[in-house]
Parts: C-alpha cells; structure tokens; sequence
C-alpha cells in the first residue's frame, strides 16, 4: 500500500521511509507541510504519517485544511510534543492516530495497517473473501488452507482489490495505490499481475469490466 512520509529530519526521514519500505510499504517522502498538502490532495494514498513541526506548513495547519477540504485519507501523528494537551488537540484536528518519536518501526507498520483496515471497513486484521485469507502483517496469502506464492507486486495488487472488494478499480487507480515516485513501470504491468493472480488463485475471483478496470467479486459466479 502506498502512504504519505511527511519528516523535516532527513536522517530520520530516510530511516523511516526504508524501515517502512522493508515492511512492504510504497513511501513517498517530502519535507515541507506545504508540499505534504499538495500530495495529499492530488494522490490517494491509503495513510499519511504527519510530523508537526515543519517548514512551509506545520503540521497541524495541514491536517487541519485537508480535512476541511474533505480530505479522508488516515493520518498518525508522528512528532515528539508528548504533553497531553497537543496530542488532544491533534486528534480534534482530524487525526486518527498519534504516536510519540521515538517510536517502534513495527509498532509504527501496525498502527498504519489498522488504520488503512479500518479506513475500509475491515474488522479483521486478516482479509477473507471467498476461499482466499491474506494478512497484511505477515503479507502471506492462503487459499482453501494452502499457502499461494506470490511476488510483491501480485500481494500489493491483491491486497489493494480485497480491500475494495465489489467495487471496480481501473488500471490508473491501482497503478496509483501501488507504487510510490520513481518506480518504473510497465505500460502492461497491471494486466501482467491479473494474468499470474488469476493463474495462481483461479480465473473466478478477479473480474474484468470492459473498458473501466477490474473487480474483486465478493462470490464466485458460474
């Protein structure tokens, strides 16, 4: 899934963004609260992790506008004001998390995928539809109780359709939640990933809508 880094200190920034990377997510990472606005409103990122003091913008003036504007995607709080009355007031401000620095890589990675699952309605942290279960923290698929192999691309791409599951997403909207800024891909590589997912899990689960994009069917049809 692919979320919003927004960290001034780049040795903390490049930190996060790898830690989190090796953690399965996509980050994109930016600098100033300005720009963090901007890429808030023009990607639709599954979270946004926030610090609040920052050049151009604070943090807090971010939140507080993207909200305004009708902007829904998650946002944790990541900063190191620990007193009790800024994390009240960021929270009032549209935050759904808040975590104090220094903080735990994989506590970090959990209180994004809770976030994102519960942005989607999703009361479980493992997705079930049909025969097939994938758990985000461990990014495993099973199928009927077996394990199913897939590259990183096939589990991110899966896991971006269970998590809209009925709801039909074109290629653009994919290729959107998937990768981050500077990743290479192909003109095809989203009908590439379809082709091996439907090959590994059967040709009944993804569904195809001409001309608008792909669909993950809640129940197989004959």
């Amino acid at each position: 899934m692919r979320i919003l880094l927004v960290e001034d200190d780049s040795l903390l920034g490049d930190g996060l963004r790898n830690g989190l990377r090796q953690l399965g997510f996509e980050v994109d990472w930016v600098r100033r609260g300005d720009i963090a606005e901007q890429e808030l409103r023009a990607h639709p990122y599954a979270a946004a992790v926030l610090d609040l003091g920052l050049p151009g913008r604070d943090g807090m003036e971010v939140l507080a506008r993207v909200r305004a504007a009708g902007n829904k995607t998650p946002v944790l709080l990541l900063t190191a004001r620990d007193a009790l009355p800024d994390r009240i007031r960021g929270l009032d401000a549209g935050a759904d998390d808040y975590v104090v620095k220094p903080v735990d890589l994989n506590e970090l990675g959990a209180r994004l995928r809770a976030l994102v699952r519960r942005a989607h309605g999703q009361a479980s942290d493992r997705l079930c539809l049909q025969d097939v279960e994938l758990d985000p923290a461990a990014r495993t698929v099973r199928q009927a109780g077996a394990t199913v192999t897939l590259s990183k691309s096939e589990f991110d791409l899966l896991h971006v359709l269970m998590l809209n599951a009925g709801r039909v997403l074109s290629r653009q909207q994919l290729e959107q939640q998937m990768y981050a800024w500077g990743r290479e891909v192909d003109s095809n590589a989203i009908e590439v990933h379809i082709h091996h997912l439907r090959r590994k899990l059967g040709a009944a689960l993804i569904h195809t809508v001409r001309g608008v994009g792909y669909t993950l069917l809640r129940e197989v049809t004959a």
